[in-house]
C-alpha cells in the first residue's frame, strides 16, 4: 500500500529539519561551491567551533545532505542531496495525488 501524505512528511522532518539552519544551508553552498572538504577547512571557514561543525555534520549526515568520504585518517563531507531528493518527489507526487498542488508545474519549478 502506498504511504500516504503524512507518512511521507513525517519521514522528510530530518531533511527539513536540516535545512532549518543558517548554518547548515552555509555548510552546503560552501560545499557546494568549493566540494569535499574537511571539518578543519569548514571550521575555518565558518568561523565555529569543530564540535558545533561536527554536530551540524552529523545531522546533515544523517538527513542525506550531505555524504563522506574517507581518505587515510580524515574524513570529506561532500554534497550529495540523493536523500532529500527522493523525499521532495515523493511528496511533490502525493500533493499532486491529494489535488494539493497542479501536475502542469511551470518549468522551472
Amino acid at each position: 500500500m502506498p504511504k500516504t501524505t503524512i507518512e511521507l512528511l513525517q519521514e522528510a522532518v530530518p531533511v527539513f529539519s536540516a535545512l532549518a539552519d543558517d548554518n547548515r544551508l552555509l555548510i552546503l553552498k560552501i560545499l557546494k561551491d568549493e566540494g569535499r572538504l574537511n571539518v578543519n577547512a569548514l571550521t575555518e571557514k565558518l568561523h565555529l567551533s569543530r564540535p558545533a561543525v561536527s554536530h551540524h555534520l552529523k545531522l546533515m549526515l544523517a538527513a542525506g545532505l550531505v555524504g563522506v568520504e574517507q581518505v587515510g585518517k580524515e574524513r570529506y563531507y561532500l554534497v550529495t542531496l540523493e536523500n532529500a531528493g527522493r523525499h521532495f518527489q515523493h511528496l511533490m507526487a502525493a500533493f499532486i495525488a491529494d489535488g494539493c498542488l497542479d501536475s502542469a508545474l511551470p518549468a522551472d519549478v
